[in-house]
């Protein structure tokens, strides 16, 4: 009987492997991905750089409408929530629109779908946009590089250039 865990653990190949069939040789070949250059899994350092970005980015919009104040607690925490919602506004709507966010974009990186659509569309955009918000869905990814949020909305982020 197959692990809960399946292919999420390095190493493990339950999930992949009927018997005699080898495990894939780069991130994102069961998929038809190529190994390397445009189209291929994007790494995690691109990933994480991608959302370090969009999060300064938020921040730096919000501060245009509300100035941080380091020594108020209370203006902080409204600084901090408005700063979340500009992040989900940034997140949700150019991957929804374009497939990419400004972090993404300035990293060479997309949301592409498996199904061979154009963009991700409105629901999959906001599942991972929520996702990300929690982090650990969007940290733990299995052989492929394909992380669990890219799993739930049938997606995979990969390398525009």
């Amino acid at each position: 009987m197959a692990r809960w865990t399946g292919e999420w653990l390095s190493g493990s190949t339950t999930g992949l492997n009927t018997g005699s069939e080898e495990p894939p040789r780069w991130r994102g070949e069961r998929l038809g991905l190529p190994e390397s250059g445009v189209g291929s899994v994007a790494r995690g350092g691109s990933r994480l750089l991608a959302l370090v970005a969009d999060l300064v980015l938020a921040s730096l919009i919000t501060s245009l409408f509300f100035r941080p104040n380091f020594q108020d607690p209370a203006v902080m925490q409204t600084f901090n929530l408005w700063s979340i919602v500009v992040w989900a506004v940034l997140t949700v709507i150019p991957v929804a629109l374009f497939g990419f966010t400004p972090g993404m974009a300035a990293t060479g990186i997309r949301v592409g779908r498996l199904d061979g659509a154009s963009t991700p569309g409105l629901w999959r955009a906001i599942v991972r946009g929520a996702l990300t918000f929690l982090i650990i869905p969007a940290a733990v990814r299995n052989l492929d590089g394909r992380s669990w949020l890219d799993r739930l909305t049938g997606t995979v982020v990969v390398r525009m250039r």
